[in-house]
Order: structure tokens, then C-alpha cells, then sequence
């Protein structure tokens, strides 16, 4: 959520007068994040986010605004997007697509106790079983086809060791059939950042421009590798336990996710160090732009290799 195309407050008040959400009394750009143009708009009716996609084709994005509104629907926490005078969620704005959501409360919690990784993987569980209705399929844009392109593009900034890391685990991953896997609607970026917390519960989930088709255990794994990981890169039993069991509660694991729950676990790790690696290596120029460590990812990576502990309901 990074701002590469910058808003005059000139420009969105006109903008916003094709909204019934009252006139512009403020406007500020958000740093965090790395895909999208973000800003924190408030008017005299209420608190938003404008979003300006700056790389997402516009077919693809009603997918996107149409899998929050499905969501906001069966009571998730989810930035409901708002409809124009003409009910389209998508405009224009400074020559880019342009999306004005519901601005949810709470604050991120980049420490989060065993109790708070309970309540996100029964929310996530929840996630994935009312995505189970949703109408569109589109599949996941950080899947195996993404991952090898990108290694590609990556891998001559890489020093040897590296290089020979990404190759094995490139062979291993094209190794894995994940068609027997459960299938759904996946967030595919429900990092810490990306909850918002209101006391003791939660109060907001954003940032679903990653979403996709693919096996609902990578939406799991990549959670995990964020919510449960120590600064060492190692996973700490207690909030892995936390999480695992809540969301198996509400949709049990399957034999054939406990099996491929290493490897999935892999994915998601190698996955976060390609696109932080891209965005290092590769980057896009902007007014305010956050560039992750590759590192992280590179090392989670190598642990995970190593070993992880079973999922719930039986042995890996």
C-alpha cells in the first residue's frame, strides 16, 4: 500500500462527487505495503481507503471488489467496497482504477499472543467456507506460474548459494500435485499488518488484492509462516497449535493436506522471498514506496526445508 501516483485533494473532492459519502475534509497517503497506490480519506460522512491499482489489469480487479462485497455480506470483517452514484465499484482516477472502501477500526498487533492466533484461524476457516459460494474463479496471481517467471527473473541477481536454493526448490515444488487439495477463495497475504485489531477481537481484514482459485492449505501456510514465526525464522509451537487447531475446528484438515503440508508450508515461504526479491532487485519508482527484506524469507525458507511440525488430526 504503497503510494506510486499521487492525489491532489483537488482532484478526489471532484472524484468524490460521484459518491453519496459527503464532501473531502482529509486526505493522507499510506506508506505500508508494496502493490497498490493507498490513501486514508475522510469526509464529512465518514472514514475511507482509496485505492489506485497500479499493476493489476482493470478486467481482472471485480473479482477482487466483488469477493469483499460477498464477504461483507456473511458478516466477515472485510473493507466493504462502496458503490457510486451509478452502483459501479470501480472508477477512475488520475488515469488509474480507483476503489473507495469502507475504512475499517482497529490497529495491527506484530506480536500477537497464542489467543489472537486462535481468533485468525477461525477467521480465516471462516473465510474459506464462505468462499465457497462466491461466483467468480480467478486463479491465484502469485501461483506456480508467477513463481516461475519470476525466479527467472530474479535469479542472476542472486549469488551462487542462493541461486542453487531457488533451483532445488523450484524442481521440488513442480514435484508436488496439489489437485487432490481442497480448492477455494484464498486471501494469499493475511500477514500480521493485514488484521486489524479492536480490543480482543477482530475488527478488520484487508488487503485482498492478492486473492485467488488455488488449495485453501497455501492460504493457511502462508499464514502460519507469518503469524507463528519467531525472529529466528523457527515456529513457535504455542501460536502454531493456536491457529492450526482453531481453524481445524471449523474446516477439518484432510489426510491429503496433512501430507502435503511441508511442502505447502515451502510454497509460501518461497513465494514471499520471490516477490520481495523482485521488489529489490526490480523496483518501481514511487512518492513513497516500502521495499521488504528478501532475507526473511530466504532463510524461512531454508528451515522450513528442514522440517515442520504435523497439522492437526493425525501425523504428516
Amino acid at each position: 500500500m504503497s503510494v506510486f501516483t499521487p492525489v491532489t485533494p483537488e482532484a478526489l473532492a471532484d472524484w468524490l462527487r460521484r459518491y453519496a459519502v459527503g464532501r473531502l475534509a482529509h486526505l493522507q497517503g499510506i506508506s505500508a505495503g508494496v502493490q497498490n497506490s493507498n490513501f486514508f480519506v475522510t469526509t464529512t460522512l465518514g472514514r475511507y481507503v482509496l485505492t489506485l491499482f497500479e499493476t493489476i489489469p482493470r478486467a481482472e480487479l471485480p473479482f477482487y471488489l466483488h469477493l469483499m462485497a460477498h464477504l461483507a455480506r456473511h458478516g466477515l470483517p472485510v473493507p466493504a467496497p462502496i458503490a457510486d452514484r451509478d452502483n459501479e465499484y470501480l472508477g477512475t482516477l488520475s488515469d488509474k482504477p480507483a476503489v473507495l472502501v469502507a475504512r475499517l477500526t482497529g490497529q495491527s498487533d506484530m506480536q500477537p499472543s497464542p489467543a489472537r492466533c486462535t481468533r485468525v484461524g477461525a477467521m480465516l476457516a471462516g473465510l474459506h467456507l464462505a468462499g465457497l459460494s462466491y461466483g467468480r474463479r480467478q486463479e491465484n496471481p502469485r501461483g506456480a506460474p508467477w513463481r516461475q517467471a519470476t525466479a527467472a527473473q530474479v535469479r542472476s541477481y542472486l549469488p551462487a548459494d542462493e541461486q542453487a536454493l531457488l533451483d532445488a526448490e523450484l524442481a521440488f515444488q513442480a514435484s508436488i500435485d496439489a489437485a487432490a487439495l481442497p480448492h477455494g477463495v484464498i486471501h494469499a497475504d493475511l500477514f500480521r499488518d493485514n488484521v486489524l485489531w479492536d480490543g480482543e477481537h477482530i475488527g478488520g481484514v484487508i488487503d485482498f488484492y492478492f486473492a485467488g482459485y488455488d488449495a485453501l492449505l497455501f492460504d493457511v501456510a502462508v499464514t502460519v509462516n507469518d503469524w507463528c514465526t519467531l525472529p529466528d525464522g523457527t515456529l513457535d509451537a504455542a501460536r502454531c497449535i493456536a491457529l492450526l487447531d482453531a481453524y481445524h475446528a471449523e474446516r477439518p484438515f484432510s489426510a491429503a493436506e496433512r501430507a502435503a503440508w511441508p511442502a505447502m508450508l515451502r510454497a509460501a515461504a518461497l513465494r514471499f522471498w520471490l516477490s520481495r526479491a523482485a521488489d529489490f532487485h526490480l523496483p518501481r519508482e514511487g512518492e513513497m514506496v516500502l521495499v521488504k527484506d528478501p532475507n526473511e524469507y530466504r532463510d524461512i525458507l531454508r528451515l522450513r526445508i528442514g522440517g515442520v511440525p504435523p497439522l492437526p488430526g493425525g501425523q504428516a
